[in-house]
């Protein structure tokens, strides 16, 4: 019987447990799954199949997958690059506010396509995402025919949504989209943050998560110096001790960033066998100063914990190139904690099967190998910058970017071929974008064009901003502080 797609005569990085790599290599697939990895044979250009590609040139690897990302504010890329720190996360805790509230909602719809298109082009296959309205999320990717992981945030000291709307909303969500779109659609359970969540939450949390035991807990962890404040307010000894105390710590667990980790904070997460989600651009970017402690992925990965990258906030470092993190998390490595901090074929793990691992799918994804699902990227070899073609792993580490990836598969579909997107309509989907952004502009006074981004006036945006929840937060904060000293 033929097989539905057949790539022939390619390099191919199948990133095993032998990092096993073919010169000429030939990958089958058949009925969304890989049947066969094997060196080519001289027949195989000839061979009967729905699809038959010519891989010379070109390089055969795993679908990157996007271990933590935010995407509902996709179409405001450019907006926020001139900002500061303090005005950035002012701006943002106010459109948070509004969209929790279900404004602008046709921005959110449009950021969501323009996200799952650009992804297609970048080579995502994967992405695991939270955001305020996540249904907006997985529809486009579902329907792009992308694979990804999708949950509401919760919090109680972020924004002012009553507590009880918000488990209904995630519960909600669970029952509506989980396993959806063939499957290629999963929910997963958020709590936002160690800095944002009362212990009330994190405790309604778990018990949520126990109702739902198979969906990963994806949450930002030891991201703010703020962390462990907060969670001594709720009356735990450090972040951790918090989520252990509830119940959350444990390989299901997905934390974004872990940048004020120390050594017993890393010791914890191996033995509990929870996974960090690494992005290393939002930080680079918006670093608010060259002592800024920087997340320990060498000892993280020294201590056999799961590391995948993200790009979390894509629209706020004005880029949806995964690869590229690659060679940003080898760069900020070196410059905090000594040169040579990884191999290149590490980094290509964490772009492909330990994200797969961190959300629990490593034994279906990451990876070439029979058995699995088809999910995979060609990257085209023929630009003189990669000659002579040595080193494999260290180009798509330091060389490759997304305008790289010629073809995208997801599922045994193929969703871009010889950088045609296949499974969406591009024009239409940057002029709803477009559309999107003017009438957002006209509604709320942020004058966004060629030139750069004014935002809204500071009444504006202070008349948006949340107000109990935010003010219980820097209370807590506040006391917590005085404890500490007195």
């Amino acid at each position: 019987m033929s097989p539905d797609i057949l790539i022939h005569d390619a390099t191919v990085l199948t990133v095993n447990e032998h990092n096993q790599l073919y010169r000429n290599g030939t990958v089958v697939i058949d009925s969304g799954m890989i049947r066969d990895v094997r060196p080519s044979e001289s027949d195989d250009a000839d061979a009967t199949a729905e699809t038959v590609i010519d891989g010379s040139d070109s390089l055969v690897m795993p679908g990157l997958i996007n271990a933590h990302a935010h995407l509902e504010l996709t179409a405001l890329i450019g907006a926020f690059s001139e900002m500061g720190v303090g005005e950035l996360v002012t701006e943002m805790t106010a459109l948070c506010e509004q969209l929790g509230r279900g404004q602008y909602e046709y921005l959110v719809k449009a950021g969501c396509e323009l996200a799952a298109l650009n992804f297609i082009r970048s080579g995502i296959t994967t992405t695991n995402a939270m955001d305020a309205l996540p249904s907006h999320g997985a529809e486009a990717f579902g329907e792009a025919g992308l694979r990804g992981f999708f949950g509401p945030w919760i919090s109680d000291l972020f924004w002012d949504l009553p507590e009880d709307e918000q488990f209904e909303r995630a519960r909600s969500f669970i029952e509506q989209y989980h396993d959806s779109y063939d499957g290629r659609v999963q929910a997963t359970v958020c709590p936002h943050d160690d800095w944002s969540c009362s212990r009330d939450v994190w405790e309604r949390t778990a018990e949520l998560a126990a109702e739902y035991p198979d969906l990963p807990v994806h949450t930002h962890l030891l991201e703010l110096d703020a962390s462990n404040t907060m969670a001594r307010a709720n009356d735990a000894d450090d972040s951790l001790a918090l989520l252990d105390e509830v119940g959350l710590l444990d390989e299901r667990l997905v934390a974004a960033h872990f940048r004020v980790a120390d050594e017993e904070d890393i010791e914890r997460m191996a033995a509990h066998g929870a996974s960090v989600a690494h992005c290393p651009s939002v930080f680079c970017y918006w670093e608010p100063d060259g002592e800024t402690e920087w997340t320990p992925v060498p000892a993280l990965r020294e201590a056999e914990t799961t590391v995948g990258l993200g790009l979390d906030d894509h629209y706020w470092h004005d880029s949806s190139d995964l690869l590229s993190e690659a060679r940003q998390a080898r760069l900020a490595a070196n410059l905090s904690f000594g040169t040579n901090q990884f191999h290149s074929m590490e980094l290509v793990r964490m772009l492909t099967i330990e994200g797969a691992r961190a959300l629990g799918v490593g034994d279906e994804l990451g990876s070439i190998e029979p058995g699995k699902r088809a999910d995979l990227v060609i990257l085209d070899l023929s630009d003189p910058k990669f000659a002579p073609q040595t080193n494999i792993p260290a180009l798509v580490a330091n060389t490759a970017t997304a305008d790289d990836v010629a073809s995208t598969i997801v599922d045994g579909e193929v969703l871009m071929h010889d950088n045609e997107v296949r499974s969406m309509n591009p024009d239409p989907v940057c002029e709803r974008a477009t559309a999107a952004i003017e009438r957002f502009s006209d509604e709320i006074g942020w004058e966004i064009d060629i030139s750069g981004s004014h935002p809204p006036s500071h009444l504006r945006t202070a008349r948006d901003l949340p107000k109990r929840g935010p003010a219980h937060l820097v209370a807590r904060l506040g006391l917590q502080h005085l404890r500490d000293r007195f």
